[in-house]
């Protein structure tokens, strides 16, 4: 009987010496979440592109490692519409144009598979005007893969359609190609998707591997095989 409490108590002490290692343990991660997520936000508001670059590899590390937080969040969603959300401007000119910085934010943010980050990736999509952002935005829609309601279709559909008109990238038309691939099968009315792989597959401005892509996916498209990824289909 000595013999059980005996073991009995050593269990009960060891657990106890685990659980306040464990709230110890915890309570050293929260803080030093909280530390991070007060230096990210420190070098997103600051005025200097370096310090935004800094931010961005802080935020790409917590992205890879699943830890991306309310803050880390926010941040992101302020880098991705540096200069088109939020503009600083000194004598009329603007100050805060980075293009290059939202892109990369983009592309984090397809890392983060939430309705958040597709919020933000769709009004990237619509309201840039850089090509390269806008085309690191449609790239990370493909990657989350969502679409409720036809939501991110459309809206890829809409900024390929300005983008024709204003601007006929192929490297754009190439990524809104992708990402029609990766999420076909979650499109309930492939009406605005056609359309615009249609787009694609005619204009000449395009370079011909990229028509070619789009009259393959037309091809799909028509016999109900669209559910292919880039890999797939290169």
């Amino acid at each position: 009987m000595k013999s059980l409490k005996k073991i009995s108590c050593t269990a009960c002490a060891l657990f106890l010496a685990f659980s306040v290692t464990a709230q110890e343990k915890s309570a050293e991660e929260a803080y030093l979440s909280t530390v991070e997520d007060v230096v990210i936000t420190e070098l997103v508001n600051s005025d200097e592109r370096d310090n935004k670059l800094v931010a961005l590899q802080y935020l790409e590390n917590a992205a890879d490692e699943g830890r991306v937080s309310p803050d880390m969040m926010v941040a992101l969603d302020h880098l991705a519409g540096e200069g088109i959300n939020t503009q600083s401007r000194q004598n009329g000119r603007l100050m805060n144009n980075f293009p290059d910085i939202r892109a990369k934010a983009c592309e984090i943010l397809g890392k983060v598979p939430t309705e958040e980050s597709k919020t933000t990736l769709k009004n990237i999509a619509l309201s840039d005007n850089e090509p390269m952002v806008i085309t690191a935005a449609i790239r990370s829609l493909g990657d989350i893969g969502m679409n409720s309601n036809d939501d991110v279709v459309n809206t890829i559909a809409w900024a390929n359609k300005k983008n024709a008109v204003l601007n006929p990238t192929s490297s754009l038309a190439l990524e809104v190609i992708i990402a029609y691939e990766k999420i076909a099968d979650k499109v309930e009315d492939k009406g605005a998707m056609i359309q615009s792989v249609g787009q694609i597959a005619t204009n000449y401005r395009y370079v011909k591997p990229v028509r070619d892509r789009a009259l393959r996916l037309l091809k799909q498209l028509q016999s109900g095989g669209a559910n292919k990824s880039a890999k797939d289909t290169k």
